[in-house]
């Protein structure tokens, strides 16, 4: 009984949903915190304001909707009532509703005002705290906001006061004589009024301060001045919004502890082509490299509408010597077949394993299997090398595969008098599009390198973007600044084919390859150096 009076608590009336007001953290997506990522997994819708990092949305498979409340090109403006009313509305219809906003929602975010219009709703709602754009701002640009021998105290305001309000609750006098931190959200376009009224009130014009923009995303840029001459160098910097500002005798320190301008792709914004649920370690692997990733999926993995002949395959298992995986999703959805009928991987006895690469040897070893045999370089070729050596003419291999890919692996163990056996248990869907702010990225030149990952995923980059130049949503000369690598030889050739240009190719078969091969063209150095690098993927299926 007890039990059943907290559960209605925490969820309000019968039919009545929840609001949950996270901060997502500032431009970072890794900065949310592990209960926010809980609170997106469960929403069924996500309103999200415009300073969210699109990535952090990965995480939920509700809808999604942007809340924009200053006017930008191409998007809606959305004022404040309404959005308190939608949260109001959709909660009554019973959804898990999550309002997600950029820092921390109590912090200048106008949580107070949202938690406030629910409260009076008698909405049911949870408030989850975020990493402060202050924090993260300083941090990212090497700035520490308090020290023990230099400062004591720290003071935030805001640059963009309530315009309705009948006075200014900001005391000029208090911040010129404040002997700690100042720092200054918003306000990028007020900084000249806020300088002057410092300095009139007798701050001094010495005073060290820096201007972050964009703080912990690729694109972020600090500017680092005096009081006397910001305005001036925040103005022939071109620094756009969103901004911070932090004024006091710690910035000049940041020389000694600037980390995350020094990444090394840092400022590039690199297009992943791979499935958006399969891309996670790309995603890690180029923010800890200071890039921003752009998700562009060129295909889509499906399960198959008939599994019968994968099915006549497990009943007849152990007629074979050799199981074949090109691919991690051939791995998960063969073995995870096997598993949905009721079987598991006893069924196996003495059949053999090889895989294409290590990446999918270790899908293979999360159902806790290891590969007998894995090529030391990872192409359809080697692999069909290796299983004429260690097979013998007669041997019946079954290979769990796409609905397309290349040939040469059946056709070369076929001509040595092997028996293979293809079932097809995923499918490659194309997706025809790229996402609205991929194509605001490619029109701008913000979108810097693509890279390849398969023969498919090439001709699939090449299908869109020439669709895109032919119905004008794309201007030809904006694609031509778009650098492309790819995954492999085999790849690049068919892009090439397409008529793609390849200005990097990988060394190693994977993304840990192809993510090198952009690093050692942007840089003209030979590596990063071992382990610079986390995850990849493999695969010719």
């Amino acid at each position: 009984m007890i039990e059943t009076e907290i559960i209605s608590n925490q969820h309000g009336s019968a039919g009545i949903g929840k609001v949950y007001l996270v901060g997502a953290g500032p431009g970072d997506p890794r900065l949310i915190t592990q209960r926010g990522i809980e609170c997106l997994k469960q929403a069924d819708l996500v309103l999200y304001d415009g300073l969210v990092n699109p990535l952090v949305l990965r995480w939920t498979k509700g809808v999604c909707e942007k809340t924009g409340r200053i006017k930008r090109p191409h998007e809606t403006t959305v004022h404040q009532h309404e959005i308190n009313e939608r949260l109001i509305c959709e909660a009554r219809l019973g959804k898990t509703v999550v309002r997600l906003k950029g820092g921390d929602p109590f912090i200048f975010g106008r949580g107070g005002e949202e938690a406030e219009a629910l409260a009076q709703a008698a909405i049911p709602f949870e408030i989850i705290p975020g990493i402060t754009a202050a924090t993260a701002a300083a941090e990212y640009a090497g700035i520490a906001l308090t020290h023990r021998e230099h400062v004591s105290q720290l003071l935030f305001i805001t640059g963009h006061e309530d315009p309705l309000k009948p006075e200014r609750k900001i005391d000029d006098e208090l911040l010129a004589s404040f002997e700690g931190t100042i720092v200054v959200y918003m306000g990028l376009h007020r900084l000249p009024e806020l300088i002057d009224r410092l300095i009139k009130a007798g701050k001094s014009p010495q005073m060290p301060v820096a201007v972050i923009s964009k703080a912990s995303t690729p694109a972020q840029r600090t500017v680092e001045s005096t009081l006397e001459h910001l305005v001036d160098d925040v103005h022939q910097a071109q620094l756009e919004p969103p901004s911070l500002t932090i004024i006091g005798p710690c910035v000049p320190h940041r020389k000694l502890i600037t980390w995350y301008e020094c990444k090394p792709l840092f400022g590039l914004n690199i297009g992943v082509t791979r499935p958006v649920h399969q891309s996670d370690q790309q995603i890690e692997s180029l923010l800890n490299l200071g890039a921003q990733p752009v998700l562009m999926p060129m295909i889509d993995i499906v399960a198959p509408d008939d599994w019968s002949e994968p099915d006549q395959a497990i009943g007849n298992i152990n007629i074979y010597s050799w199981m074949v995986f090109t691919s991690r999703n051939g791995v998960e959805s063969f073995l995870g077949r096997i598993w949905q009928r009721g079987a598991d991987w006893r069924l196996f006895n003495n059949l053999k394993i090889a895989c294409i690469g290590e990446s999918t040897a270790a899908a293979l070893q999360e159902f806790h299997l290891r590969a007998d045999l894995v090529p030391n370089s990872y192409s359809s070729e080697h692999l069909a090398e290796s299983l004429l050596a260690q097979s013998q003419p007669g041997d019946r291999i079954l290979w769990p595969k796409a609905n397309r890919g290349r040939d040469h692996l059946p056709n070369a163990l076929r001509e040595q008098g092997r028996f293979v056996d293809e079932v097809i248990v995923y499918h490659h869907v194309d997706q025809d599009h790229f996402p609205e702010h991929t194509l605001r990225l490619i029109n701008d030149h913000h979108l810097h390198w693509v890279g390849l990952s398969s023969p498919a995923i090439a001709r699939q980059y090449a299908t869109v973007m020439n669709q895109l130049h032919t119905c004008g949503d794309l201007a030809h000369e904006a694609s031509t600044h778009i650098k492309l690598a790819a995954i492999s030889p085999i790849t690049a050739q068919a892009a090439q084919e397409c008529g793609l240009f390849i200005s990097a190719v990988a060394q190693t078969y994977t993304w840990d390859g192809l993510i090198d091969a952009i690093y050692r063209a942007h840089s003209g150095k030979s590596s990063v150096g071992s382990g610079a690098f986390v995850g990849g993927a493999d695969g010719i299926g």
